[in-house]
């Protein structure tokens, strides 16, 4: 009998344990005796660091599929007419820089775990474009060159200077991007295989991280970083929906670039 309650005991006990680290990926440590044994729910701070924390991690689930629908667009039509290379590997060394930044310094998972389902996802729009604008064998190598490049960062033996440096840089990267994109949009008077959904999906997302990235890192690098992307982003966002009911109209010889836009008409394809 005696054995049995130390038993039941011991059990509580290691469930209490399981359950206060399950939370502290939601609570922060500090908030706990704040919640759970003073009662106080209407803290500020503990709030948003609650909410903070709650963000982050449906950022990083939202993450999973943010790109795919871009991934699916090229894919089904074979083609990347409208998408910037350059856009889409400059974003991929800003993602990775960030990644690699994050990672080295500790920062709670919540703050940047985005980054890495971002890093595949913009990986594989990488490849397709190369796939379809050039030949499989230079989609390929660019694949071996990034899985370098990235494993080379996050490993550790990249100096911290060095990745201090590269997020420092993140911020002139990121607008050359998508800046690119912009010029690539303006230039056809139309999005082409641009995914209206993943645009919009990077707009949210960049600007709630700024407020997890003021509560969870207060890393001032990280912070200036998002407020661009979310400017940038809003940028290529007003693009979309001012050349949202456009079509291209194009000869086969053409290239995309040179191919006009015009308002598409009544049972004609739209491009979006």
């Amino acid at each position: 009998m005696v054995n049995l309650e130390e038993n039941l005991k011991l059990g509580k006990q290691n469930l209490e344990e399981k359950f206060m680290q399950g939370l502290s990926f939601f609570i922060p440590e500090q908030c706990h005796d704040t919640y759970f044994l003073e009662h106080r729910f209407t803290d500020v701070p503990c709030f948003k660091a609650l909410v903070s924390k709650l963000l982050g991690f449906a950022i990083i689930a939202g993450s999973l599929l943010v790109k795919v629908p871009q991934i699916m667009k090229i894919y089904k039509h074979k083609s990347a007419e409208g998408v910037s290379f350059i856009a889409v590997s400059l974003d991929l060394i800003a993602i990775t820089s960030h990644m690699a930044y994050s990672y080295v310094n500790n920062y709670p998972f919540s703050a940047w775990g985005d980054t890495s389902f971002l890093a595949f996802q913009t990986l594989i729009i990488a490849e397709l474009i190369l796939y379809y604008q050039c030949c499989p064998i230079v989609s390929y190598l660019f694949s071996m060159a990034y899985g370098g490049f990235a494993y080379t960062l996050c490993s550790g033996k990249t100096p911290s200077h060095v990745l201090t440096t590269m997020q420092s840089l993140n911020i002139p990267i990121l607008f050359a991007g998508k800046l690119s994109q912009a010029f690539t949009i303006y230039q056809n008077r139309c999005i082409g295989q641009l995914s209206a959904v993943t645009v919009f999906l990077l707009f949210g997302g960049s600007l709630a991280r700024i407020f997890t990235s003021i509560e969870e890192t207060g890393d001032p690098i990280m912070i200036i970083t998002f407020c661009s992307s979310t400017f940038a982003n809003a940028l290529i966002a007003f693009q979309v929906i001012c050349f949202w009911n456009t079509k291209t109209n194009r000869s086969s010889g053409e290239t995309y670039a040179s191919g006009s836009c015009v308002p598409a008409e009544k049972n004609e394809t739209k491009c979006d």
